[in-house]
């Protein structure tokens, strides 16, 4: 029925254009997936044939100059005709445009009324620059992930192999040396939607932090003395100031009393990917062992886990978290892979032991919901699986969120085959259409309250699926993907219905 929806809208386009063609006025619209250049090509080609078509010369001798000079002003006309037409035709396609673009439902406003909660997108790097993504995001959605900025990579300035320098920070009445931080990568595009948010206060944006303690991009000499990580890793004691350190001064920095930033966000991550997806329990140091610790960051191993050997830095973390957030500030824990029944077990009972803790701020945990990352595929988690993890994780923390959502695509997706981009399509509408469903029967029941549904990019060619990452994750084979809802032509792709529609449709 939803995919019916699409096919209704396109018939329905190409009716209105037939229409404005007939009465000669710029009302209509171009198909989903169209572009006026190819439209207006056709036009302009099929006008310059019939104008060459010779005609037979049927006059006398002494009738020629006449009839020439009548048929000549006849193809002047003709050709003035014709021109007219064109420009036209070309306002046409032009009003269609900004018609289909206008007529677009905003998706947030779709996902408001079907569920009431955010609508999200992450964006990252040149991307808030590329006009067109700003726009997709400004209109679609009502709050935004920074992809990396807020990573300790990034806030360390990408300074992995070596710190960057030190100073000194006052943490409990105590003077300790801590790295030099810095906020430009964030800030800039901070500033750009602090800005965006005043001039349109009607489609203002909320921010998601992401992320304040990870395994990986964390530069390895954060654990080791002096910062140097050809030196002995430190005490578990040094290590947690460290880890108090960096929590209150990103937390205080962004959404302090006096920070600018402060209205912001909405939430954030404290703890990501903390269990292991080999054991079910938590993640070690030895996660991966083809990889060593003493690489600059890791991309399995845990050089937390190294330090402490026990789960209490996670716990600590929330505590921390809840010490300098203000109240109305979010926390999570998020995790991937967390429909797979061995990895759910252990996500368990760490958000059981996080919320055993809990507590006022300086004495205990804090944690709001949490952030099922959604990096799934078109076939795969199952609905059963995904409804029973949903399910599972709404008893225990009440509140959910999909924070990273995005599909893989079939092993037989070929994006040079249009018969298989179009079949890849509609497996990808299908899955991400049945998993929707049980959110939304979630909410409906009440066994999980979804707060939060989050898409790990806006447009296809942007993917993180498409680059290889070697820190985990992204695309380890080579193949082309098209893991969400708009194409890399900046396109919605027939997944954006399913989100566009509301129950009442």
């Amino acid at each position: 029925m939803k995919y019916d929806l699409i096919k209704r809208r396109r018939v329905d386009v190409a009716a209105l254009l037939m229409a404005a063609a007939i009465i000669g006025t710029g009302c209509g619209q171009t198909p989903v997936g169209s572009t006026t250049e190819t439209n207006n090509a056709e036009e302009i080609t099929a006008t310059s044939d019939d104008s060459n078509n010779e005609q037979p010369d049927t006059a006398d001798e002494d009738g020629n100059n006449e009839a020439s000079n009548i048929e000549e002003s006849a193809e002047e006309e003709t050709e003035a005709e014709e021109a007219e037409e064109e420009k036209n035709d070309e306002e046409n396609d032009d009003s269609a445009k900004e018609s289909e673009e206008e007529e677009l439902p905003a998706l947030k406003d779709s996902v408001e009324k079907t569920m009431g909660c955010r609508f999200g997108c992450a964006i990252t790097g040149q991307e808030p620059w590329d006009l067109s993504v700003w726009d997709i995001v400004t209109k679609h959605f009502n709050c935004v992930t920074l992809g990396n900025e807020l990573k300790p990579d990034s806030l360390f300035g990408y300074s992995n192999g070596k710190c960057p320098g030190t100073e000194e920070a006052e943490l409990n009445g105590e003077t300790i040396t801590v790295p030099v931080l810095t906020f430009k990568n964030p800030e800039k595009i901070l500033d750009k939607i602090l800005k965006w948010n005043e001039t349109h206060p009607d489609q203002a944006l909320q921010v998601r932090g992401h992320v304040l303690l990870w395994h990986s991009q964390t530069p390895e000499w954060f654990f080791h003395e002096d910062y140097d990580k050809e030196k002995p890793y430190v005490t578990a004691e040094e290590m947690d100031k460290r880890q108090e350190w960096y929590i209150k001064s990103v937390l205080e920095h962004f959404v302090g009393e006096d920070s600018k930033y402060k209205d912001l966000f909405y939430g954030w991550d404290v703890v990501n990917e903390a269990i292991s997806d080999s054991t079910g329990t938590y993640r070690t140091d030895t996660e991966r062992p083809d990889e060593d610790l003493s690489e600059d960051t890791h991309g399995g191993n845990s050089s937390w886990w190294h330090v402490y050997q026990n789960e209490s830095f996670i716990i600590n973390a929330f505590k921390y978290a809840n010490k300098y957030a203000p109240e109305s500030l979010e926390l999570y824990y998020n995790d991937y892979n967390e429909c797979n029944a061995k990895k759910r077990s252990g996500i368990l009972k760490l958000l059981e032991a996080v919320k055993a803790e809990e507590g006022a701020p300086g004495e205990g945990t804090r944690l709001t919901a949490m952030g099922m990352q959604g990096h799934y595929s078109v076939s795969g988690p199952s609905t059963a699986e995904f409804e029973t993890s949903v399910k599972a994780y709404g008893e225990a923390v009440g509140n959910i969120q999909i924070t990273e959502w995005d599909l893989s695509a079939s092993d037989s997706y070929d994006s040079s085959d249009p018969a298989s981009v179009e079949a890849e399509y509609e497996k990808n509408r299908k899955q991400y259409n049945l998993l929707y469903y049980v959110l939304k029967s979630a909410q409906k029941a009440g066994t999980a309250k979804v707060t939060g549904m989050t898409f790990w990019g806006t447009i296809d060619k942007y993917s993180w699926l498409q680059f290889r990452s070697n820190v985990g994750g992204g695309n380890k084979s080579g193949q082309s993907q098209c893991p969400l809802l708009f194409d890399s032509k900046y396109e919605p792709k027939p997944s954006f219905w399913v989100f566009a529609e509301t129950d009442s449709e």
